[in-house]
């Protein structure tokens, strides 16, 4: 027997049913586990055949155990039927637990530089000595681990307290996981929202966070089922939107923050940050050129009465940065280096002002038929 029975329902338990959010060994869906070599074979059993996830967990055990043991096993999976109620899924009532402060990173609209700038936010707040994880929580198009250079690498699975729970990966001392760690990256993810949600909810729930200063979450743009889905699943500290300065965003961006300003919703806005904001060319470090407008999101934050944490410029670097894995906060003598870094002070500040002066932001709970509530 090349692995042991331990190891393989280990592996099969981290496939998750849609419905209770639990593994399959934890539900009981694995009978009947054979080894010979590199041959597994074991029965999924469903709630009296008419389990609509059972062909595609059968796919995702399959794929599973190919990409943790090796891609020569051979996997035989027999579907039966059986009377059975999957356990509901239950939370953590305090997801999280071991960090202090939450920071989602949202934006109005795609295209506005929002990964770029929740992962260097990350960086600069590491480089104060912070310890710092990033949860990149943009389910159809994650690109944080592009930007960190380890899109080829695959979290670990680890017990604590008889759970099984996802390891982070580690660079430049930031804690990270994101979804892209788990799925093609050249293949689109075609998901309904209740599919996504419970990927987000299984890296947050799942994740062996520890103990950490800071999370920064890279939110997808707009408004929609993932937003929900954190605002009820953690209490989050605050929220920065992130804008470029063109009319079109700062509608946009305005939405953004009225969304999480709603009374039902009520998450604190630490600031707006505009990126984009001018053009400085390399052999001309002083001079500034406003090519989408200038003071956008100045003015809306004086309109929605909200600091301006930052406004980044655009340089070539910051795209080169990260496509080579490596973003550009790492250099603080670097111009945009300061400039990130000068986020990180003044989020660290509105912080430190928020947390003294306002209550904890409470989770949101959805009542049937009655839209949102907190508690």
């Amino acid at each position: 027997m090349k692995y042991s029975t331990d190891k393989v329902l280990e592996i099969l338990n981290l496939v998750k049913h849609p419905e209770s959010g639990k593994g399959l060994v934890e539900i009981g869906m694995v009978e009947n586990l054979t080894i010979e070599g590199l041959k597994i074979k074991f029965d999924l059993v469903a709630k009296s055949g008419k389990d609509p996830f059972a062909k595609s967990l059968i796919k995702a055990a399959e794929k599973t155990l190919k990409f943790y043991l090796e891609e020569a096993v051979e996997v035989e999976i027999t579907q039966t039927k059986k009377i059975f109620e999957a356990a509901n899924f239950k939370a953590p009532s305090k997801p999280l637990s071991g960090v202090k402060n939450i920071i989602a990173v949202s934006s109005g609209k795609g295209g506005v530089g929002k990964s770029t700038v929740a992962a260097n936010l990350a960086v600069a707040l590491a480089r104060t000595g912070a310890k710092v994880g990033l949860l990149d929580a943009d389910i159809w198009g994650p690109s944080i681990p592009m930007m960190f250079g380890v899109e080829d690498l695959k979290p670990a699975a680890t017990q604590v307290d008889g759970k099984t729970l996802i390891l982070p990966i580690e660079k430049f001392g930031i804690k990270i996981l994101s979804v892209g760690f788990f799925v093609d990256p050249n293949k689109a993810l075609i998901w309904r929202g209740s599919m996504a949600s419970n990927a987000l909810s299984q890296l947050i729930n799942e994740g062996d966070w520890g103990k950490l200063d800071y999370v920064v979450l890279d939110m997808p743009p707009g408004t929609g089922d993932i937003h929900l889905t954190l605002v009820q699943t953690l209490a989050v500290t605050g929220v920065i939107v992130v804008s470029t300065p063109q009319k079109v965003a700062l509608a946009d961006a305005k939405k953004g923050v009225a969304m999480y300003q709603q009374k039902d919703i009520n998450v604190p806005v630490l600031g707006l940050v505009e990126n984009m904001a001018y053009f400085t060319p390399a052999e001309l470090p002083n001079n500034k050129y406003y090519l989408f407008g200038k003071d956008g999101c100045k003015n809306l934050a004086k309109e929605l009465d909200v600091p301006l944490l930052g406004e980044i410029p655009i340089v070539q670097s910051i795209m080169e940065s990260g496509d080579k894995g490596r973003p550009i906060a790492l250099d603080e003598i670097n111009p945009m280096g300061i400039a990130f870094g000068l986020l990180a002070k003044n989020v660290i500040d509105r912080i430190e002002w928020r947390n003294t002066q306002m209550n904890p932001t409470k989770k949101v709970q959805m009542k049937s038929g009655a839209g949102c509530a907190t508690d």
